[in-house]
């Protein structure tokens, strides 16, 4: 009888023991399908993430391209000059060279430098041109005779030349910017000077001025205008 009781004990302590270790089986699976399942969503909202970033990274090249493409053609119209779509530069070419240490442009060259310009801002004030084209900064350059420092004066002073030809042109000067044109320029354009950082073959060719154009990032916000007086824009002091 005793080896009875002692075999009714046994196989009681297992079946009192079975029930638990099921449950807890089936405790850590849900919990490793619950962490399934929530990695499988964070992993999911993440890659939808990636995916618009690069959708609208995406988008905003296309468009870009496309701005580009606009005032590539509108520089067909202004033989000399170019439009570099990979560098986003538009070069004036021999229509706005400068005789060696001058800052000076001629009529006819401030002339042929609004007319472009004022097809221009038509471009970067209508639906592409307000969603990413940020500014314009029109860059001077010098050839590699002189000092640094003496070419650098120089290429600034013929960046502010371009704006000299827009803002207070001679009184010679057939084709001058409206004035709700030069507003444009004035909320658009940056002035920059570059030495002969970025010399071309000839000293002829160095000595010119170039257009370059900045665009708004994907979630870039666009900054409100300035405060200042309108309509006063003063004679060029160079």
């Amino acid at each position: 009888m005793t080896g009875k009781i002692f075999i009714l004990g046994r196989r009681s302590k297992e079946e009192g023991e079975k029930p638990f270790w099921i449950s807890f089986a089936d405790l850590m699976t849900a919990l490793m399908v619950m962490f399934l399942l929530v990695m499988s969503v964070a992993l999911l909202a993440v890659t939808n993430e990636i995916s618009e970033a690069d959708r609208n990274k995406a988008i905003r090249e296309q468009e870009i391209d496309m701005l580009l493409a606009k005032i590539e053609k509108a520089a067909e119209n202004h033989p000399g000059i170019s439009v570099d779509k990979n560098r986003a530069v538009i070069d004036f070419g021999d229509r706005a060279r400068f005789e060696t240490g001058s800052s000076q442009l001629s009529s006819v060259q401030a002339q042929y430098l609004s007319q472009f310009v004022s097809e221009m801002l038509v471009i970067a004030h209508d639906e592409l041109g307000s969603k990413w084209l940020k500014r314009i900064v029109a860059e001077g350059y010098a050839d590699q005779r002189g000092d640094y420092l003496l070419n650098l004066n120089l290429s600034l002073q013929r960046s502010q030349r371009v704006l000299c030809a827009l803002l207070s042109p001679a009184p010679t000067q057939a084709d001058r910017l409206n004035p709700a044109e030069k507003e444009q320029v004035r909320d658009l354009f940056l002035v920059g000077g570059y030495s002969f950082n970025s010399a071309k073959e000839s000293l002829e060719e160095s000595r010119r001025i170039e257009l370059r154009m900045e665009f708004f990032g994907v979630d870039e916000v666009h900054p409100a205008l300035n405060e200042i007086p309108r309509g006063n824009f003063g004679t060029c002091r160079i």
